[in-house]
């Protein structure tokens, strides 16, 4: 009963995966993102010619912001659909989320610069956080690049039945977050609500994933308990406490954070690569 419960979920895991990665469903998040960005431009010009009031935050450059939340809901949801195919591929993933969001915090920022600027020191300094984002999000572009390009992804489970096993757990671990996700986002909506005012909670979903790394790592024991592989998902859970960090520290030290988090993995990648191989050697040795 309950075997056949777990299989139905992770049926529905397979169903919804098969479609999300359809061309159809590609064109229906962009035209969904680009349907948000027109319509922020749209209430940021109401707001400009005083036609409608929506707030002092709508602008031109609020549609940017607007559309970058919306792009980063549905690669949270590209993150967790990825979690069963490969852990490092997940980890990559939350390193292209913090990237995209400090370009959205950027655009966020700069958009409280429009109009006549005076180029003192005082703007300057103001200037600062922002370039600080940027900088650090192009950083994190290098080095999730570099972090994909030096995956080796190896199987760590010895029979096809493990490899199933395995797999169906991540899957259900899967399904967990995205109900997770979606309860997360129908509360920021009843929040918005009442309190007229819009919040994330990606900072809580984070701390979610910290656990279900945690998990994934100590379920693997059933099927290694090498050193290097576990020292290896160690370090990319770990990785993701720092993101999680990145998302609530103040300007410098969230990207500080999120290049140390990712020169972590990234080392991390190059050492086990290179003592893989020489494990191989030494084996045919």
């Amino acid at each position: 009963m309950l075997k056949r419960f777990f299989d139905w979920q992770i049926g529905i895991f397979d169903l919804l995966d098969e479609h999300w990665e359809s061309d159809s469903v590609s064109k229906w998040i962009s035209n969904i993102v680009v349907m948000f960005f027109v319509g922020g431009l749209l209430m940021g010009l109401l707001s400009y010619l005083d036609i409608a009031y929506f707030g002092e935050k709508f602008s031109a450059f609020y549609a940017i912001e607007l559309a970058f939340n919306v792009l980063l809901v549905f690669e949270v949801l590209g993150l967790i659909f990825l979690i069963p195919k490969s852990v490092a591929d997940s980890v990559g993933k939350q390193f292209e989320i913090v990237s995209l969001l400090l370009l959205r915090d950027a655009f966020k920022e700069f958009g409280h610069y429009l109009g006549d600027m005076t180029w003192e020191v005082g703007f300057l300094m103001e200037l600062l956080p922002i370039v600080s984002d940027a900088f650090g999000a192009v950083l994190i572009f290098l080095i999730t690049g570099l972090f994909y390009r030096a995956q080796k992804h190896i199987r760590i489970t010895r029979t096809y039945e493990e490899q199933k096993g395995f797999v169906s757990i991540k899957k259900l671990m899967s399904i967990y977050l995205t109900v997770s996700f979606i309860l997360l986002g129908i509360y920021d909506i009843f929040t918005a609500y009442q309190t007229h005012e819009f919040i994330y909670s990606i900072k809580l979903f984070y701390t979610l994933l910290i656990f279900t790394d945690v998990f994934i790592l100590l379920f693997s024991l059933r099927y290694t308990t090498k050193y290097y592989n576990l020292f290896r998902y160690s370090s990319f859970a770990l990785a993701t406490i720092f993101l999680r960090l990145t998302l609530s520290a103040p300007a410098y030290y969230n990207v500080l954070l999120a290049v140390i988090a990712g020169l972590m993995v990234l080392g991390v990648t190059y050492i086990y690569n290179k003592l893989l191989v020489k494990q191989v050697g030494e084996a045919k040795e």
